[in-house]
């Protein structure tokens, strides 16, 4: 019976290391209480996957903070600012890469393809000197063995670690990355030639850039590689992983005829088209190893096509080399649905998180071999039935509104510029206005009355109460720092898409949902299960309070529909950009409520616009164009002296700026600070905008307090590119994490620098 899972979630059902890893870095506990607490996750996951019948388990896929991080120091590729003098790299050295310290920052963290984990990228260049300096991997392979686990040692492969990578500060960005896989090969063959002798017979290499667009060098590489490894791997089964996408024909013709490699993994749920692949041609006396149960969602698998997927496959590979495997690690699901007690009964028997995908696996594996267990195959059976008929799931009145969006493309009546000359008159704004971008900080107290009113120990008329002192608090103080457009500061809300997806129907909340985002930080995405619509107004009785304590604009604040769908886990059973359309049509109604309520500046926030893009060139102008369709549907019924705002939080989006013309908002503000140059050149080489644009002036992410004068010198390198006309002036993002005695006079600064630049225009012309 061959069951395989390619990776586990590492946080703890109940984010055991998440509350470990915080408590060592705030020097509350020692390196051995964290040390005891991962081994104890370690132990129950290697026994949980042993104990449910999984052949082939996987070690070295837990992580203190994250795998490309683990493998950047089993290579010993420590960036010189850390001050590394050689040896087994310690907690001091690993979190500093990580999190910076005292002294020098961190190391970039991006995302991991199109998921929302993010890794630590490894800064490399010619003088970089490899060590063996990690001996993970062999550690933990012995660890399970001494507990009586035989696993998989799983290690990320060498070209997918190189092309992961940037070149360090002060190297040419045309460097080659891929010529240093002569350099990182022998620490490849040390750590295999120690895995060898420790009893491992077999090895698994994650290649997911092989899912990628890839020039033929890049391709080479991968021959070339393995070819160099094949005598080192000799006596060992060699497991090439890939997953997030299907693998196009040139890769998979390049994977499976590699030297030395003994089976295939591939993710059969975002890949259906490599199905057709291997039907076409599969290496005789190969291992398949087929990834049929999704590890990037929460919904059980439908076994019975697993199945019969799965006997296809069987008849074309052999009964013996067929392995039953996950789509990818579960590191990007939910961990285990048994701590779920409060979950509606219905919908639960609908999910599955790690722990139950494990469970899937291993029926599917059993099925294959002739054991099939009729009781889960037919409890599967019903609860995909429940699903589809569900009165819960579908609402045809919302089915029928998205249906007929399909005719028309959702513009405002009037272009941009027009527009804005309307709202000029309405609003009567200065030159570089300023503005913040919603969110201010959330103090204890704060966050305590949330907590008590949810928990009903603190009554409506109370919460209400204080919540209404907190807004009257914020709105005082922008107007003392004489800003130009307000906000609330949003008190009432706990996360930017689980405060919408409350008020709205279709959504289902977990209470141990967390996932994994980066390092300790954990996010607890919302479930779409069914037909998304609007009962009631959301953000209405807030807006409209704020706005009657201030003569100045008010700005609404929404969560937009492609960054509420990009932040949940969508519902698998229609296209994502259906579930996209009926969000928007939902926001639609808030904006139109918010307007009619006499709220005139609106901002929808599209912060994961760019995260939704697909792997693959060939898929990406389908996506940007519903993302781009669904944000117009919300807002293309309002007057044009009506405002429209967004929010973008990354800076990488020069290859979309077409995209973003396209939205059509008003005004955006971009998070940018920590690449203003990046951004602005996209301005520099052209591209004519004409919409109002905010460029954050500075960093929010941070605690330092910018100066006057380096606010005013960002504003100037701004103008030096866009109209003075159309530059708004604000943070980069919202001040929720931040502490008011950092907010204060970083807001003064920041509204003195675009006094400061109003005087010097005006005296100039």
């Amino acid at each position: 019976m061959a069951s395989h899972i390619v990776g586990y979630p590492r946080m703890g059902p109940k984010r055991e290391l998440k509350f470990a890893l915080e408590s060592f870095w705030d020097g509350k506990s020692s390196a051995e209480d964290l040390q005891k607490v991962a081994a104890d996750l370690r132990e129950s996951i290697w026994k949980q996957m042993a104990d449910t019948g999984i052949k082939y388990i996987p070690s070295n896929t837990f992580s203190y903070y994250d795998q490309m991080l683990d493998t950047t120091a089993m290579l010993g590729a420590v960036p010189p600012r850390y001050g590394w003098n050689g040896g087994e790299i310690g907690f001091d050295v690993y979190f500093s890469m990580a999190r910076g310290n005292a002294s020098v920052p961190a190391m970039e963290m991006t995302k991991w393809f199109d998921t929302n984990y993010h890794f630590i990228v490894p800064e490399l260049g010619p003088d970089v000197k490899f060590s063996y300096a990690s001996h993970k991997a062999v550690t933990e392979y012995k660890e399970a063995k001494a507990l009586g686990v035989d696993t998989v040692p799983v290690l990320i492969g060498p070209v997918s670690y190189l092309l992961l990578s940037k070149p360090a500060k002060g190297v040419e960005k045309s460097f080659s990355l891929l010529s240093l896989l002569g350099k990182i090969l022998p620490i490849y063959k040390e750590v295999i030639s120690e895995l060898k002798e420790a009893g491992a017979s077999w090895i698994q290499f994650d290649e997911p850039t092989l899912v990628m667009d890839l020039e033929s060098h890049k391709l080479q590489a991968f021959t070339g590689a393995y070819s160099a490894l094949e005598s080192t791997l000799s006596g060992l089964n060699v497991l090439i992983e890939t997953y997030f996408a299907d693998i196009p024909a040139e890769q998979y013709k390049t994977l499976t005829s590699l030297k030395g490699v003994t089976a295939f993994g591939f993710d059969l749920v975002r890949g259906t088209k490599t199905l057709d692949l291997i039907k076409g041609d599969f290496p005789k006396g190969k291992y398949l190893f087929a990834g049929v149960v999704d590890g990037r969602n929460i919904w059980a698998n439908d076994l019975a096509a697993s199945f019969s997927t799965l006997e296809t496959l069987e008849g074309i590979v052999g009964k013996d080399k067929l392995v039953v495997s996950t789509s990818c690690s579960l590191l990007h699901t939910a961990v285990d649905l048994v701590n779920e007690t409060k979950l509606d009964k219905e919908i639960k028997s609908w999910l599955a998180f790690a722990a139950q995908k494990v469970v899937e696996v291993n029926a599917l594996a059993k099925a294959l071999a002739g054991q099939k267990d009729e009781e889960i195959f037919s409890a599967n059976a019903a609860a995909l039935a429940s699903r589809k008929s569900s009165p819960r799931v579908n609402n045809e009145a919302v089915q029928k509104a998205a249906a007929a969006l399909k005719g028309s493309d959702h513009r405002r009546a009037t272009n941009v510029s027009a527009r804005l000359d309307a709202q000029q008159k309405k609003l009567n704004l200065p030159i570089l206005p300023t503005t913040t971008i919603g969110s201010f900080p959330q103090t204890m107290e704060l966050r305590k009355v949330r907590r008590e009113y949810k928990a009903k120990k603190v009554s409506e008329d109370d919460y209400v109460k204080a919540i209404k002192e907190e807004i009257r608090k914020v709105v005082k103080l922008q107007e003392e720092f004489d800003i130009d457009v307000l906000v609330h500061g949003e008190p009432e809300r706990n996360d930017m898409v689980e405060y919408f997806g409350e008020q709205l129907s279709g959504f289902a909340f977990s209470a141990n949902g967390w996932v994994q985002s980066y390092g300790s930080r954990c996010v607890k995405p919302p479930i779409i299960y069914g037909d998304v619509s609007r009962p009631k107004s959301m953000t209405v009785f807030w807006s409209t309070l704020a706005q009657s304590m201030t003569a100045r604009p008010m700005k609404g604040m929404l969560t937009g529909p492609v960054t509420i769908l990009n932040w949940s886990f969508v519902r698998n059973d229609q296209p994502r950009y259906e579930t996209c359309y009926q969000i928007a049509l939902a926001i639609k109604d808030e904006v139109e409520d918010l307007e009619k309520n006499g709220i005139t500046v609106i901002q929808i926030d599209e912060a994961a616009l760019r995260e939704g893009l697909p792997l693959r060139k060939s898929e990406q102008a389908f996506y940007l164009d519903w993302a781009v369709h669904s944000f117009r549907i919300t807002n293309c019924g309002v007057q044009d002296t009506t405002q429209i705002h967004t929010h973008m939080c990354y800076s990488n989006f020069n290859d979309i700026i077409q995209s973003i013309i396209d939205m059509d908002a008003d005004v955006i503000t971009i998070e940018n600070s920590r690449s203003d140059e990046k951004l602005l050149s996209v301005f520099r080489e052209g591209v004519k905008y004409g919409a109002g644009i905010g460029p954050g002036v500075y960093d929010i992410h941070s605690p330092r307090i910018p100066s006057t004068e380096e606010i005013a010198d960002r504003i100037n390198k701004m103008l030096a590119v866009l109209e003075t006309n159309i530059l708004w002036v604000n943070p980069d993002c919202g001040l929720k994490t931040r502490k008011y005695t950092e907010v204060k006079p970083a807001l003064k600064n920041m509204v003195d620098a675009a006094k400061l630049l109003r005087t010097q225009l005006a005296s100039a012309k």
